[in-house]
């Protein structure tokens, strides 16, 4: 008898989820487009990020500015505008470092490289009165590489540009 209590522990919930699944009526969604973005958020404008870090990657302000603008136009509704808009991105490439992140033995040279990217963004809902998810932040993020950066620094590039922008949207509009 105990074990027929046992199976029917297991049989009751495993059936509610199914039938949840069925008629689709638990009132959960999910979804990894948009986030929370506002339902009365129509635009967003992004504004040129300039590089003012002391060591300069030549296509840096450029690259992060198209990949901020591509995040978006792939996660969100959100129109791209000039000027004025409902949200609106703004910022500066404030740090670009490559530092030694593991020594080899017995040599003082790096086995292991640190390429660091930092930005600072400030972000306006304009739809909010209140201000409260408005935000100035700097976000930084880094790819460890062996070697010298020639030959690796755009694709490392590239990579932390991703992982920036990811961390600013859900930041903006995920609330994370």
């Amino acid at each position: 008898m105990n074990t027929m209590k046992q199976r029917n522990v297991f049989i009751f919930p495993l059936l509610a989820i199914v039938v949840c699944f069925l008629f689709n009526g638990c009132g959960v969604k999910y979804g990894f487009t948009g986030g929370s973005i506002p339902q009365n958020m129509k635009t967003v404008h992004v504004a040129y990020f300039e590089n003012i870090a002391p060591m300069v990657y030549q296509t840096l302000g450029q690259n992060f500015t198209e990949g901020l603008k591509e995040r978006i136009r792939n996660q969100s509704r959100l129109s791209q505008v000039n000027g004025e808009a409902d949200a609106m991105f703004e910022g500066v490439i404030t740090g670009y470092d490559i530092a030694p992140a593991a020594v080899e033995a017995n040599t003082d040279r790096a086995a292991l490289n640190r390429l660091t990217i930092t930005v600072k963004v400030k972000y306006t809902n304009r739809l909010d009165d209140t201000g409260e998810s408005n935000f100035e932040q700097s976000f930084s993020q880094f790819r460890e590489f062996p070697g010298l950066i020639q030959g690796q620094e755009e694709n490392l590039t590239r990579e932390i540009i991703n992982l920036l922008t990811e961390d600013i949207y859900n930041r903006a509009f995920a609330n994370w």
